[in-house]
């Protein structure tokens, strides 16, 4: 059983796909049965698997002391994928997880880790305390980066910032994602500052996604973008074959 979390520093770098893409394989082509753990309060991986948002928001209740986490997952149209969904009432989780303590959404997750082999958490973007727990409760950390100058400063900030907190935090497997290999900038970046990280071309039926809201791999399993994400899949299996080996 693994937890995966999927953690930016910003938005609009194709995250949410990202996680619901990867979910979807753990579930279809990994034969795993996973859950996709929406903690986005926009909700945006529930609307990629064709969810609306709850009718009532209730999300950040499973948090509480009393709280049943297990009640609020909904099948999925894709066999061996659920999904806890979100909704707006996760904007107060920070207040909550500052009350409840440090290990809370470890503990959450503790009750979920029996019932599926995979759990993909789609964490909201920025570095907050809710971050912190996420990453604290994960078996592996995927940081999808822009091909910025800026990404691997950003990526040791985190590293550094987790070390501080933590002393110790899971594998970080940073990913270059929305890559163009006609941009010079792009190239550099990949041969000097990201070189050896998995990469995500940039892909205009990613944006399909939304359209169709559904996996890149379940619509599109033969395109470019599809054969990099299931390499980056296999590298995350493989990842986390090499840790329980450890």
């Amino acid at each position: 059983m693994a937890v995966i979390a999927i953690a930016s520093m910003k938005g609009g770098v194709g995250k949410t796909s990202l996680a619901v893409d990867l979910a979807w394989r753990f579930a279809a082509l990994g034969g795993q049965r996973t859950l996709l753990w929406d903690l986005d309060p926009q909700g945006g991986a529930g609307f990629l698997l064709g969810h609306d948002e709850p009718a009532v928001p209730r999300a950040v209740g499973m948090f509480q002391r009393e709280g049943r986490p297990r009640q609020l997952v909904e099948p999925t149209a894709y066999p061996g994928l659920a999904l806890l969904p979100a909704d707006a009432s996760l904007r107060l989780l920070p207040f909550q997880l500052a009350r409840l303590g440090p290990r809370r959404l470890a503990q959450v997750a503790g009750v979920l880790r029996g019932d599926y082999q995979r759990i993909v958490i789609d964490c909201p973007a920025g570095f907050t305390e809710l971050t912190e727990q996420v990453i604290a409760a994960a078996d592996l950390v995927i940081v999808p980066m822009p091909p910025s100058p800026l990404s691997a400063r950003s990526l040791d900030q985190m590293r550094r910032e987790l070390l501080r907190i933590h002393h110790r935090h899971p594998p970080i497997l940073p990913v270059l994602s929305m890559y163009n290999s006609r941009r010079p900038l792009h190239r550099e970046l990949a041969r000097e500052s990201a070189q050896g990280w998995p990469t995500i071309p940039y892909s205009g039926q990613m944006e399909q996604s939304a359209v169709r809201r559904a996996p890149l791999g379940a619509f599109a399993p033969r395109s470019e973008a599809a054969r990099f994400l299931n390499r980056l899949w296999l590298g995350i299996e493989a990842k986390i074959g090499q840790r329980r080996a450890a």
